[in-house]
């Protein structure tokens, strides 16, 4: 994610700080050191939010090593002021596994203000700073009721939260994931609705909750509603065929005389018949200004890339290049050789055409 720093590797998984939530770490030091002139407020106000974003952060643990138990790797985990994100490589495609992840992290919240219920009867509720802006009077009883309204409000049922998917994974062992997915989405921008509909009466907070649900869910609906358009269709159907083909050790100007010609499409780069790489029309304009036309392609290509079929289906290949943010996929037939690249503006373009047809085939019937 951008403006984010690697803090801490944990468990395998890097933790990133979001350069926002280092400014409202000095905002929350700043206030209280404001309004008390002492630095142990200014600290204490610190350790408070921090010790609440540890919980944050555990919440999404709880996702990604239940992920990791379905063989699917977490990218990272960024602590934003709003919260933490937690980027999967993909969500399970069986229903349960599905909900077992999206469950994960509510559960380790549930579990946290469990364990704080239990020190309070235990131990009381010990004389420790607490935060005026939290419930409870005790940091204890404060942790305790964060962790309590983490779980509750990430159960709601609306994307993209986590009882978004948890609704979803449950209707989808009954009607299927396509089905399953826009009643959730559906659900969730009408809770979006209600919620526009409180901030404007009550609170005003509720109104950018709102817009998070409804944008969240409205994706979630787009992203379904083009799974269900590519059902059935092949990556052959939809990639660009008559690719030109370059090698590692080609000057830049080979590449650039290419897109002069009017090829408009990424390239795979092949060494023998293996792809090593690709070039981007982005990377090619970033290579001319910083290394100029004569540097060899091997030198400036992304070599962090992705492949695809002609065989497979086009939704899983596209999923795919959603994953791993790239707008291209060269297509590798068995054996090594290049076919075609499957590019973003193909798959639209091959999706109006099919609608386009579908069409003028009803028109006529």
């Amino acid at each position: 994610m951008r403006w984010s720093l690697r803090f801490v590797t944990i468990l395998g998984i890097d933790v990133r700080i979001h350069s926002t939530f280092v400014l409202l770490l000095a905002w929350i030091a700043w206030s209280h050191y404001r309004a008390t002139q002492s630095v142990v407020a200014a600290v204490s106000g610190v350790v408070s939010v921090v010790l609440v974003f540890t919980s944050v952060l555990l919440h999404e643990y709880g996702h990604a090593l239940v992920a990791r138990r379905y063989g699917i790797p977490t990218k990272d985990i960024t602590l934003l002021p709003i919260g933490g994100v937690a980027r999967l490589e993909r969500m399970p495609e069986e229903p349960r596994g599905e909900l077992a992840v999206s469950i994960a992290g509510p559960a380790v919240n549930a579990c946290l203000a469990l364990t704080f219920f239990a020190a309070i009867r235990i131990v009381g509720r010990l004389d420790l700073p607490a935060h005026p802006l939290m419930p409870g009077t005790s940091l204890l009883e404060q942790l305790m009721w964060i962790n309590v309204t983490l779980a509750v409000f990430n159960l709601v049922p609306a994307f993209p939260m986590d009882g978004g998917r948890v609704l979803r994974a449950v209707l989808a062992m009954k009607m299927g994931h396509p089905a399953a997915t826009q009643v959730a989405a559906t659900l969730g921008q009408g809770i979006a609705l209600l919620a526009a509909i409180a901030g404007v009466f009550w609170n005003p907070v509720l109104l950018f909750v709102a817009l998070f649900v409804w944008l969240g869910a409205a994706e979630e609906g787009k992203s379904n509603l083009l799974a269900l358009a590519m059902e059935g269709i092949a990556v052959q159907d939809a990639m660009v065929r008559d690719v030109p083909v370059v090698a590692p050790t080609d000057p830049l100007e080979t590449a650039l005389a290419l897109l002069l010609a009017g090829y408009e499409q990424d390239m795979p780069v092949v060494g023998g018949k293996t792809v090593v790489g690709v070039l981007t029309r982005q990377g090619i304009v970033r290579a001319l200004s910083s290394h100029g036309p004569e540097v060899p392609i091997g030198e400036v290509m992304d070599t962090k890339f992705e492949t695809a079929h002609p065989g497979e289906l086009l939704s899983t290949a596209h999923r795919r290049m959603r994953q791993h943010e790239c707008s291209s996929l060269p297509v590798v037939k068995y054996g090594g050789g290049v076919v075609g690249m499957l590019t973003t503006e193909a798959v639209g373009q091959h999706l109006v055409a099919r609608a386009q047809e579908r069409d003028a085939t009803g028109a006529q019937a």
